[in-house]
């Protein structure tokens, strides 16, 4: 054998899972189809020094696989866009407005969604997050929408509405083609007063930049990353090891293989030796399409229009926030994604600002830089978070995260809460499985 392991992708799940099998005292190889590491964790620095995150960025108290590696790697949480002072911004075609209630809500509206909240959460703790298929109504609660559920409940269209606005601006699919039983899954992981609490899931950040926990981790595995390298074919045999070939013709074998990719990209991969069952379950997930956008300025301009930075949209941006001082993210969700695509080159950045500038005023047409990152259609991600549409959950079944050694998966998408706490959970999880099994 080559190798006692190959971890396919660099990104956060393939470096956690690297780290701890290199410290198990595994000889590890990651090959990486980029030219670099991260995966969807990126970052680049102004001239003033400022550090700008064009990737993930942040999390919550409750991912502590997360915020464990981070204090590991001698790194620094600090609290998010959430500690911003000033109000939230929400805008739709017929108008802009800040604060509670949104300017859509009518006498009764905000009533009613104080109900569906309650419904929501009760509902929630009837799920077990780690097996959400042993439910008694699991395969109901998988084939309804979010969407129908909240007019069953007697949800009116504006409830109906301030849901969907905050699923957008998430960048997930939207709730009338979300599974209900996937949204009370999530909620259960992440559990909170509301359908779903910024402070639980987003109120951290790495001071130094997240892009730097995986940089980190690359620096402590130095030697044993080779990036260029995408994978067309994995062989697994049992006994016999695997055998990985890569897209220019090079076959490297190792006792174990763990796939770190992301499931879109997996589909491309030729991979023998793993059941049909669970080949299945992994090929049945699915991405919402999704794009990243970043603006930098001189100063917070926001701030003196009493803005947090903070929104939710209705235009093909459809939320941002502060991701430290004066710089702004973005997210185009999945459905405005081909509006994106529709925009020529030359005039995307323009009208991505001009959005902006509806939000907090004319000075956003004036960033000091700006980064645009098309996830969905990028090769190597093919999308953004899990998108759990209804029949999913049931469809990629208790399969769902789990190992046919010598082949072990993990990734972003292989934990209900996803992102950056999923990739690390799951990594650091599949590793600790390879080095028990040897």
């Amino acid at each position: 054998m080559n190798h006692d392991v190959i971890v396919l992708g660099a990104g956060l799940a393939g470096l956690a899972a690297a780290r701890d099998l290199a410290r198990g005292g595994a000889d590890v190889l990651v090959v990486e189809a980029r030219d670099r590491v991260g995966g969807r964790v990126e970052q680049n620095r102004l001239p003033d020094g400022r550090l700008v995150q064009l990737g993930g960025e942040v999390v919550g108290r409750a991912h502590t696989a997360y915020t464990d590696l981070v204090a590991e790697l001698g790194l620094t949480l600090v609290p998010s866009y959430v500690a911003e002072p000033g109000a939230l911004t929400r805008a739709t075609p017929e108008g802009v407005s800040a604060d509670d209630p949104p300017h859509w809500f009518g006498p009764g509206d905000e009533a009613a969604h104080r109900k569906a909240t309650a419904a929501f959460v009760s509902l929630a703790a009837t799920v077990d997050p780690a097996d959400p298929w042993s439910h008694p109504d699991a395969t109901a609660l998988d084939r309804l929408s979010v969407g129908d559920w909240l007019r069953a409940e007697g949800a009116p269209p504006a409830v109906v509405r301030l849901w969907e606005i905050g699923q957008l601006a998430l960048a997930d699919g939207s709730y009338e083609r979300t599974s209900l039983l996937a949204a009370l899954r999530k909620h259960t992981a992440v559990p909170a007063d509301g359908h779903y609490a910024y402070e639980a899931w987003e109120g951290l950040r790495v001071a130094e930049g997240s892009a730097t926990v995986a940089l980190r981790m690359a620096e402590e595995l130095d030697g044993r990353i080779r990036t260029g390298a995408p994978v067309a074919a994995v062989a697994v045999r049992r006994p016999g090891g695997c055998t990985v070939r890569l897209a220019g013709g090079e076959s490297l074998t190792a006792r174990a293989v763990v796939s770190a990719l992301p499931v879109g990209p997996l589909r491309s991969v030729a991979v023998t030796g793993v059941s049909d069952e669970r080949l299945a379950s992994l090929h049945r997930q699915r991405h919402a399409v999704a794009a990243k956008f970043v603006a930098a300025y001189d100063e917070p301009f926001w701030r003196a229009r009493g803005l947090s930075g903070l929104s939710e949209s209705e235009g093909v941006l459809g939320s941002t926030w502060p991701q430290s001082e004066g710089i702004l993210s973005a997210l185009v969700p999945p459905e405005r994604y081909g509006v994106l695509l529709g925009m020529p080159p030359a005039l995307r950045t323009a009208e991505l600002l001009a959005e902006m500038a509806r939000l907090y005023g004319a000075e956003a047409h004036r960033p000091l830089a700006t980064y645009l990152r098309t996830w969905g259609t990028d090769p190597w991600t093919q999308g953004y978070v899990t998108h759990w549409t209804p029949g999913d959950v049931m469809a990629v079944g208790p399969r769902h995260g789990t190992h046919e050694p010598p082949f072990y998966v993990c990734g972003s998408d292989q934990w209900v809460a996803g992102y950056m706490e999923g990739a690390v959970r799951t990594g650091r999880a599949a590793s600790k499985e390879a080095l028990t099994r040897g």
